[in-house]
């Protein structure tokens, strides 16, 4: 074994191993930006009711997960929650976040969808720091 593959195979073994766009998967609670058919910024998701485009992605699709941002409050994403049991789609809270981001609700497919719109973009996604 050459030298780099040693280095390689210590530094995965103590610090886990390598993943792909760090950056990209941070933002997405996980997921990828290609994997993404919907995102909503943690205001969206406080807002009181919840968005008819979030059901329609957990009716209308298949293979796909539901990523909610621990930081939040249980009441802010609850019905986003039942609205995923009452469509038999796995849902996951991210808690563990070492990085911020804006985003409080990912729905993510388990393969590359590449849509181009991912966000609705209403005046509560205009005063949040993230920009398309």
């Amino acid at each position: 074994m050459s030298d780099e593959k040693i280095d390689l195979y210590l530094q995965q073994g103590m610090y886990g191993p390598l993943e792909t766009k760090p950056d990209e998967r941070h933002l997405f609670l996980g997921s990828l930006r290609e994997r993404v058919l919907l995102a909503l910024t943690k205001g969206q998701v406080l807002r009181s009711k919840p968005y008819k485009e979030a059901e329609q992605a957990l009716k209308n699709s298949k293979n796909i997960t539901l990523l909610i941002n621990g930081e939040l409050q249980y009441q802010s994403y609850s019905p986003y929650i039942q609205m995923a049991n009452r469509n038999g789609v796995h849902f996951k809270i991210v808690s563990d976040l070492q990085f911020h981001t804006p985003l409080g609700l990912v729905i993510g497919a388990d393969i590359a969808v590449n849509r181009e719109l991912i966000y609705i973009q209403d005046d509560i996604f205009n005063r949040s720091v993230l920009k398309p």
